[in-house]
């Protein structure tokens, strides 16, 4: 809660400004039930009518001054509560921008959702009726009891009773509401990470006839969902009709006492009047506190999910190596687990000299995206050593990492926006180095039949294009800005051999000096690599040249004979 809390340091002098008003607009409606006593008490009785029209007025001054206040507070409070979060989402996506990838694996890409979306929304809440009624309330609960204890003791003694009781209701209440309220919020990021999955394999729910099943886990976890919600707004439900039951009998023992007193002669009418008043600011302010606690309940819930993010350590920080490699990429004995329990890549080693084409081929769930992934540094080694440009990968800045590579990934998204700013990609590329990226990549030829060429816009995820056009898309945006290393996973598998062949041939003749490192199950997209790795439950069993393959790892031969017949040798 201490590093949330921080960011309402920028906005002190305003918070001050906020709370000086609402101080000031407290002070002037506790005045008011003493200015109405004393009309009841002394200048009705005395029939002095222009005393009366004068307090009269000064109420009226005094209660249009208190709302003035009240609203001028109210509209800083919000100002600052938006701009508190504005900063504090703006760091928090900027942390969750930081964080490797096994952090984003253990928090999970839902969770990171709702942190952003969600738990923001409920702390600006949370800080927003602080502001509004943190002062106010409080201020009206104790003025009023001093003001009531210096006028009747034996009243004001009832009042202090139902204050203390409902605000250890309120307390105990809270304390057993906030850890429902984070149970809560773990359910709703189930719900979102369902509806990502949903949303992304539609086609495929879809194409397998699977909408009944994918209801019915969504209705799961939905109940789920509202059930540690019920279970949070059960505990929390207490607060309100205690307090009111609390509050209502105080304001019976009031009446009943107060009329025994006038009765007796011991107060004066005025003065049972002016109690009510008082109780009625207190009962009302008292209310206002319990709807306060509940988003403190909330908003600290959220608070402490954003702090997990906010104080995660650096996953990864750049080591100091003096160690060179004349290897433009490659791996000394690397080793990798995604959970630490088995080896998702094992004792991997080689080299490969810059303008060089490593080809990587092996089934599903072997470690090709693994291996890539180490390459960039996504994850670290567990063991071994990973090149990058002669240098330990560890021991290069992100910035400087990053520079070197273009990537296409597996079902990498596109944006919805031009075709130009899919491919320059935020980078502010000019238009002819678009151009020729799109060029290079066979997607010009597409891109001038679209109806607005490089200005038409896409929809989302690229829907409005095949397959074949938006993986030539990504391979432009990859080229785009001139990589030293260009990595394509798996990016030619909705191109038919043709335009696949006509792409590696132009990335050759346009990208001379670009080293390239292709993952495909075409032999045909990777015979002509100067290293071949053959994976195989991360264990990489056989490398070399193609001809080095044909003659020496049967299972690269079978694939390149039923793929290629006899054109593989």
């Amino acid at each position: 809660m201490r590093t949330v809390l921080g960011y309402l340091r920028p906005f002190a002098r305003r918070v001050t400004i906020g709370v000086a008003i609402k101080f000031t607009a407290a002070i002037l409606e506790l005045a008011l039930p003493l200015l109405l006593a004393r009309i009841i008490d002394v200048y009705v009785p005395a029939g002095d009518m222009d005393a009366i029209w004068k307090a009269g007025g000064v109420m009226a001054v005094l209660a249009f001054s208190a709302a003035f206040c009240n609203i001028t507070a109210n509209r800083m409070a919000a100002w600052v509560s938006m701009e508190m979060v504005r900063e504090l989402r703006n760091d928090l996506y900027s942390r969750t921008e930081r964080l490797s990838c096994a952090q984003m694996d253990r928090f999970s890409v839902s969770s990171l959702v709702s942190r952003l979306t969600n738990d923001t929304y409920h702390v600006h809440q949370m800080f927003d009726k602080l502001q509004r009624g943190g002062i106010r309330a409080p201020m009206l609960v104790l003025g009023g009891l001093v003001l009531t204890f210096l006028q009747e003791p034996v009243l004001a003694l009832v009042q202090l009773v139902v204050c203390v009781l409902t605000f250890f209701t309120i307390w105990a209440v809270t304390r057993r509401g906030i850890p429902h309220y984070t149970k809560a919020q773990a359910a709703v990021d189930t719900v979102v990470r369902m509806i990502r999955e949903n949303a992304s394999g539609v086609r495929v729910i879809k194409a397998l006839a699977c909408q009944e099943q994918e209801r019915a886990r969504f209705e799961t976890a939905n109940a789920s969902a509202r059930h540690t919600e019920e279970t949070a707004g059960c505990v929390m439900a207490a607060a309100n009709p205690l307090t009111g039951f609390f509050l209502n009998t105080g304001l019976v023992l009031v009446v009943v006492v107060g009329a025994f007193r006038v009765q007796e002669g011991r107060m004066a009418a005025g003065q049972i009047v002016a109690f009510l008043s008082y109780f009625a600011l207190i009962q009302n302010a008292t209310l206002g506190m319990a709807k306060i606690f509940v988003k403190i309940s909330k908003g600290m819930a959220s608070a402490r999910r954003i702090e997990e993010i906010l104080q995660a350590p650096t996953g990864q920080t750049v080591r100091r190596s003096e160690a060179v490699s004349g290897a433009e990429l490659g791996m000394e004995h690397v080793s990798f687990s995604y959970l630490g329990v088995e080896k998702e890549l094992a004792d991997a080693d080689f080299t490969l000299r810059k303008g060089e084409m490593l080809g990587i081929l092996g089934p599903t769930g072997s470690g090709k995206t693994t291996l890539v992934s180490l390459l960039l540094r996504l994850y670290d080694a567990d063991e071994g050593v990973v090149w990058v440009g002669g240098r330990d990968a560890a021991s290069l800045s992100r910035e400087d990492l990053r520079g070197r590579f273009g990537v296409v990934f597996q079902n990498e998204a596109l944006l919805h926006d031009s075709v130009y700013e899919n491919i320059s990609f935020l980078r502010g590329l000019s238009r002819e180095d678009v151009t020729a990226a799109a060029k290079t990549a066979q997607a010009w030829e597409f891109i001038q039949e679209l109806p607005d060429g490089l200005d038409t816009q896409l929809d989302i995820r690229g829907a409005n294009l095949s397959g074949g056009q938006r993986q030539r898309l990504l391979i432009a945006r990859a080229l785009a800005a001139k990589p030293g290393v260009l990595v394509l996973d798996s990016a030619d598998s909705a191109l038919d051999y043709r335009t696949a062949a006509a792409l590696h041939e132009a990335i050759r003749r346009d990208h001379p000096g670009v080293t390239l490192v292709v993952i495909s199950e075409r032999i045909a997209s990777l015979r002509e690599a100067d290293r071949i790795l053959v994976l195989e439950d991360g264990v990489i069993t056989a490398q070399g040249d193609h001809t080095h393959l044909m003659e020496t790892c049967g299972r690269y031969r079978r694939m390149a004979e039923l793929q290629m017949g006899g054109a593989a040798t």
